[in-house]
Order: C-alpha cells, then structure tokens, then sequence
C-alpha cells in the first residue's frame, strides 16, 4: 500500500509540473498575441479614420493646365483625423506611372497652414513631363491606405 502511495505522489507531482510548465508558455503565447493584436488595432484604426474624396470637377478645364503641363486635383479630408501634407507621405500614380514626390506639390486650400484638418481642402499639383495626349486619362491619390481615382479628359 506504501507503494502505491508513492506512485501516485510521484505522478501527482510530475503532473503539477508539466501543468506549471505548460500554462508558463502559455501566459508568454498569449501576451505576445496581445500585445500584436493591440499594434494591429491601432494601424487599423488610424485606417478607419482616414478618408479622402476627390472633389475636382472632371468636366471642368481647372485640372489640366496644357501651358505649364500640370494636373491639379482637389482633394477633400472627410476622414476624423489630420493628415499629412508632405509630398513624401501622400503618393500619387498619374496614367499607371508613380509620381516622384519632388514633382508633386501640395497646397491646403483654406488656410496657410501644413495642417490638412478634417473638412479642409488641398490642391495637388501635379508637374508632368509633356503634355498630356488626348483621351481618358487617371490620377490616383493614395493617404495613409485610403486611395481615390480621378478620371477625367483632355
């Protein structure tokens, strides 16, 4: 009976060691997924509260200046957050081809300021290479993820 007394505390013990062991890897598994999960929720949140809308009048001979050879869009934030203005961190594509930043400026509209608020206004314009052939033609927006196409032609 002593025998198995002993057995059974030794098996007890062995358990209560792998249980330790176990839920030890599990509490440092389950922190590292909280803390990836919260860096996640963050980049998608500021994703949720950025949004852009093209306001440019596509029948209107504003946005493309065939003296100078530029394109200016209009571009409203009606996201919940400040964006930047920086022609570094707003990209901009013209016909399939990327626009280098440094042939891109960025203006807002509404005050003197490098703030582009909620409800404000930038003009984005775009210096090309040559002129523009007649035909369909496409600019594209992208900030912080949000992306807005302007079709319009010449």
């Amino acid at each position: 009976m002593a025998s198995l007394s002993a057995s059974s505390l030794i098996l007890f013990i062995a358990a209560i060691g792998i249980a330790a062991g176990v839920s030890g890897v599990m509490v440092d598994s389950i922190g590292g997924i909280s803390e990836s999960i919260t860096t996640h929720g963050d980049s998608v949140e500021e994703q949720l509260e950025t949004d852009i809308t093209i306001i440019s009048d596509t029948g209107s001979d504003a946005i493309y200046d065939g003296t100078n050879d530029t394109v200016t869009v209009l571009v409203k934030n009606t996201g919940a957050r400040p964006l930047p203005t920086d022609p570094d961190l707003v990209d901009v594509v013209f016909d399939g081809e990327y626009v280098v930043p440094s042939s891109t400026t960025i203006d807002v509209v509404s005050t003197n300021t490098d703030t582009w608020k909620e409800g404000e206004v930038i003009e984005l314009v775009i210096d090309l290479d040559a002129s523009l052939d007649a035909g369909e033609h496409r600019a594209t927006v992208i900030v912080d993820g949000d992306e807005e196409v302007l079709r319009f032609y010449v």
